[in-house]
């Protein structure tokens, strides 16, 4: 069972329409399209048809694995508007990062969500306001504690 975290806490999945491999999505002939990529993909070879795909779910095979953000960086940059969502070892100390690199919400495992429950990423869930930067701009962060 997957738990889906987003700024709002712990929901179910929402989606039910399956996910294509990404070397499938050329081919895919569904109304609601959702892509899986690897942390090893190039997501440039989606460019064609970022406009069709609805959700793209990256995979992060382990926690210390950050390609996935460099993924989801390009896709938002190359314009894609839907839902991202990372898959995998993410652990609430990322989740900040996780939004910040374009990610909409993360999926993790029942064990994860039991070893790392709700309040832990609900900690980070204000992650536009609890940056560096944004103290740094405001006169919150004294640049002599660098």
């Amino acid at each position: 069972m997957s738990v889906i975290v987003t700024d709002t806490g712990f929901g179910p999945d929402d989606w039910v329409h399956g996910f294509v491999a990404m070397d499938e999505v050329p081919t895919a002939l569904r109304p609601s399209l959702a892509a899986e990529i690897l942390p090893d993909a190039d997501p440039e070879l989606l460019r064609p048809f970022l406009g069709k795909i609805e959700l793209i779910r990256i995979d992060f095979p382990n926690f210390a694995d950050g390609r996935g953000f460099t993924i989801a960086r390009r896709l938002r940059l190359m314009g894609f508007q839907g839902r991202l969502r990372a898959n995998g070892h993410i652990i609430a100390d990322q989740y900040t990062m996780v939004r910040r690199s374009g990610f909409d919400e993360v999926e993790i495992n029942a064990t994860l969500a039991a070893r790392q429950p709700e309040k832990h990423w609900m900690y980070r869930a204000n992650w536009r306001e609890h940056d560096y930067q944004t103290k740094l701009r405001s006169g919150k962060l004294c640049l002599a504690s660098l």
